[in-house]
């Protein structure tokens, strides 16, 4: 049998480590929810590194470089985090934290709070400043008509009312 279909032992020879993940070339601005996510996001990573260390099983193994390149990602975003105060937030221009009420132009309504890159959830109705979505938004008032840029084409969109109050955590 030909030697190219044998998987050699690779003996104790370490992994090479994964490519981190991409980090933002923005500020990243946060809710103080989103700041919580980080703190818990990070010590969850910590908890897996620490179990899956104790485990030799191969899927253990496996997974531990990306727990590990996860880990920096999400402690580098949480070291980089700027908390955006609620508090400082007036409601006359759209900026991290509000809640905006948007209508298209076929008269539909949509409701999107305006959150940091990694709080962002769409299905939710969490979104990112600095998606397309939230470019358009960023700094305008209520009643302007905005551009969004979407793949499938441009939308207009009219602010109906900005609300800065922080969510409930």
């Amino acid at each position: 049998m030909s030697r190219a279909f044998v998987k050699e032992d690779d003996g104790d020879r370490p992994e090479a480590p994964l490519p981190d993940r991409p980090i933002s070339q923005h500020p990243n601005l946060v809710t103080p929810q989103g700041l919580e996510k980080l703190k818990a996001k990070v010590l969850a990573l910590k908890e897996e590194r620490q179990s899956l260390s104790r485990q030799a099983d191969m899927f253990a193994q496996g997974r531990l470089p990306e727990v590990a390149r996860d880990l920096r990602y999400f402690e580098h975003r949480l070291s980089s985090a700027v908390v955006v105060d609620p508090e400082r937030l007036s409601g006359e221009k759209i900026q991290i934290g509000c809640l905006v009420e948007l209508e298209d132009e076929q008269g539909n309504t949509y409701h999107y709070r305006i959150v940091g890159e990694d709080e962002a959830d769409p299905a939710k109705g969490l979104i990112s400043w600095v998606s397309p979505l939230g470019t358009a938004l960023m700094g305008q008032p209520e009643d302007e008509e905005v551009l969004w840029r979407r793949p499938d084409g441009p939308r207009r969109l009219i602010i109906l009312s900005i609300d800065p109050r922080p969510a409930d955590t």
